[in-house]
């Protein structure tokens, strides 16, 4: 796999201080309603090297829309788990999945960019103990997840699984 493998259970103390600065909930605003936006024009800029997050490992998720077929690009935080990239649709904790869980549901060949590298991809959402134990991967590399989860107000996060198609 060409995306860079990310180790969930070893955050690094820069990760670890830059999900806490991303907890906060001036910052879950500002990312949720721009810095996606910021995020995504600095990754293509930069050729996947660069993020906003600076300190988290993304991936541009490259997706076609469930209702207007049109292509939609994505930042994400990752993390590898079986030769996989592992994301998780927390929508930052809010009541509805987000647009992009949509999208791949209805199309699920995409494309992933990260650290220079492009590949096409097949998404699954993951489901009973592995989404469970995937999940729990999540919440120990970003803790924010835990909060996600509480204030998803029921909503079960979906944990996504995309798999290299033809690997490069």
């Amino acid at each position: 796999m060409g995306i860079p493998e990310v180790e969930p259970t070893a955050p690094s103390p820069l990760f670890k201080a830059g999900a806490k600065l991303m907890s906060t909930d001036a910052a879950r605003r500002f990312l949720k309603r721009y810095g996606w936006r910021v995020d995504r024009a600095v990754i293509k800029l930069t050729n996947g090297h660069v993020s906003l997050s600076l300190v988290l490992p993304e991936v541009l998720l490259t997706h076609t829309g469930a209702k207007t077929g049109k292509q939609r690009s994505t930042p994400l935080t990752y993390f590898t788990d079986r030769g996989r990239v592992i994301t998780v649709a927390s929508n930052y904790g809010g009541e509805r999945h987000p647009a992009w869980y949509h999208n791949v549901k209805a199309h699920p060949r995409v494309t992933l960019s990260g650290r220079g590298y492009t590949g096409t991809f097949l998404a699954e959402e993951t489901t009973g103990t592995e989404r469970d134990r995937l999940f729990d991967l999540a919440k120990q590399f970003v803790p924010n997840y835990a909060d996600y989860e509480k204030m998803a107000g029921g909503r079960r996060i979906p944990v996504v699984a995309f798999t290299e198609t033809t690997p490069g």
